[in-house]
């Protein structure tokens, strides 16, 4: 006697409820990616930045954050990052922005304990 064996069918179409979990796992992914990127201004930074009047777009705030995550990842701890306007020195470890300066008075400046540097 021959038997037929049934194997229950998988659907080739996720279900509802498939699609939402994979979503969700995208959507922190992504998330997770943005905050990795995020660049953080200590107190000290943000005081000088508003003393000095200094003004860097948000535009040049995502590319410097970007340029942060590229030197974390090529082994940078601490990065000068000169922008027409201003110098700010970032910890590229946990992707903050240390202190600022304006361009022309960082030119009289030493900067010590950087190992990476980011112009932009």
């Amino acid at each position: 006697m021959n038997r037929i064996q049934f194997f229950p069918h998988t659907p080739l179409i996720p279900t509802k409820k498939q699609a939402v979990v994979s979503t969700e796992r995208q959507s922190f992914r992504d998330e997770l990616a943005k905050a990795e990127q995020t660049l953080k201004i200590s107190k000290h930074a943000q005081q000088r930045l508003q003393e000095r009047n200094i003004h860097i777009n948000d535009e040049q705030w995502e590319m410097i954050g970007q340029k942060i995550v590229e030197a974390k990842q090529k082994g940078v701890r601490d990065s000068l990052v000169i922008t027409d306007e201003a110098a700010l020195i970032v910890s590229a470890v946990n992707q903050t922005v240390i202190t600022a300066m304006h361009r022309e008075e960082a030119q009289t400046q030493l900067f010590t304990n950087i190992n990476g540097a980011i112009i932009i």
